[in-house]
C-alpha cells in the first residue's frame, strides 16, 4: 500500500447501532464517502483510496467492521445478519450528520454496500462496488457454476460450527504484501473475535450442498444509483461471470471495470486504476 499524506490526519470515531459501537476513521471535508472492507481486512484497507479522494474533495469514513478491531463483538451468529451489517452503515453516516453518502464496499463489505443500496437507498448517492456480484447474478452462480461452488468451498469450511480454532492473526494477515502494513494487521487481527469475522458467513452466505443460494434475488427492487464495478479476473474466490447482468437491475447507469491480472484484493492489486477510476467515475457524477 502507499502512504498519502493526506490519511496522515484521520480520526478515530464510533457510531452506534442498537447497542453495538461501530469503530470508523475519518478525514477530510466533502461529500461522505463510506468505505466498508471485506474479510480478512479492517479499516486501513481503504488508506490508499482514502488518500486519493481526500486530495480530490471528499470526506472519506472507513469503518471496522462489527466483530473487526476496534469495532464491537457481539457474541452469536445472529447478530451478524444482514440487518445489523446494513444498520451499522446506516449509523455511520448517520454519525457524520449527513442524510447519504457515496458506499464503497469490497468482499463482505461489497455484499454489504449492494444490500444497502437495495433496502435502504434514501441512504445511496452512488454505489462502488468491488469484487463481490450483485445478489442476483451471485446466486445464479451458485446455483448453475461448478467453478464458482467449487470456489465457495472455503465459505462452507468457514460455516463449521468452530472452524474459527483453526485461524490465527498470522494467517489471516498473510495475503499482505507490505511488512509495515501486515504488523498493522496482525495487531487488528488479534484485537478481532474470529468467530464473529466466520458469522458474516454462517449468518449469510447460501446454505446447502446444492449450490442452491437460501434465498433468491429475482424479486429485488432495482438499484438506484449509479453503480462502478470493479473485479479482478484473477480473483479465486468469486467468477467475474457472475457481473454478467449487473446493469439489469440498476435503474441508473452501470460502469463495469474487469481488470485481467489483479487478484481478489483488487484495490491493491491495482491500486493506481482502481484510486483513478473510482475519481475519475465519482468526478463524472459530482
Amino acid at each position: 500500500m502507499s502512504r498519502n499524506p493526506q490519511s496522515e490526519a484521520l480520526q478515530d470515531r464510533y457510531a452506534e447501532n442498537g447497542g453495538v459501537k461501530i469503530h470508523y476513521v475519518v478525514g477530510g471535508e466533502g461529500p461522505l464517502v463510506v468505505m466498508i472492507h471485506g474479510f480478512p481486512d479492517y479499516w486501513a484497507t481503504w488508506k490508499p483510496l482514502m488518500g486519493a479522494l481526500q486530495a480530490a474533495g471528499y470526506r472519506t469514513a472507513a469503518l471496522d467492521g462489527r466483530g473487526y478491531n476496534l469495532s464491537d463483538k457481539p457474541e452469536g451468529v445472529d447478530a451478524y445478519a444482514m440487518p445489523h451489517l446494513i444498520g451499522d452503515v446506516a449509523a455511520v453516516i448517520a454519525a457524520e450528520g449527513v442524510v447519504d453518502a457515496i458506499v464503497v464496499g469490497h468482499d463482505w463489505g461489497a455484499a454489504i454496500a449492494w444490500q444497502v443500496a437495495i433496502h435502504r437507498p434514501d441512504l445511496v448517492s452512488r454505489l462502488v462496488i468491488m469484487s463481490v456480484p450483485h445478489p442476483t447474478g451471485f446466486g445464479r452462480e451458485m446455483a448453475g457454476n461448478t467453478e464458482q461452488q467449487k470456489n465457495s468451498q472455503y465459505a462452507r469450511d468457514f460455516q463449521t460450527p468452530g472452524f474459527e480454532k483453526h485461524l490465527t492473526a498470522e494467517g489471516l494477515a498473510g495475503w499482505v504484501k507490505e511488512p509495515a502494513e501486515r504488523s498493522g494487521y496482525v495487531e487488528a487481527f488479534r484485537r478481532s473475535s474470529l468467530a464473529g469475522m466466520l458469522n458474516y458467513y454462517r449468518a449469510n452466505y447460501p446454505s446447502g450442498g446444492d449450490g442452491a443460494p437460501a434465498v433468491t434475488a429475482q424479486d429485488l427492487p432495482p438499484i438506484q444509483a449509479p453503480v462502478l464495478v470493479i473485479h479482478g479476473m484473477q480473483d479465486k474466490a468469486l467468477a467475474a461471470a457472475g457481473h454478467a447482468g449487473t446493469w439489469d437491475h440498476v435503474a441508473r447507469d452501470t460502469t463495469l471495470l474487469m481488470i485481467p491480472d489483479a487478484d481478489h484484493f483488487v484495490q491493491h492489486d491495482a491500486e493506481a486504476l482502481v484510486n483513478r477510476t473510482v475519481h475519475s467515475w465519482l468526478a463524472d457524477r459530482r
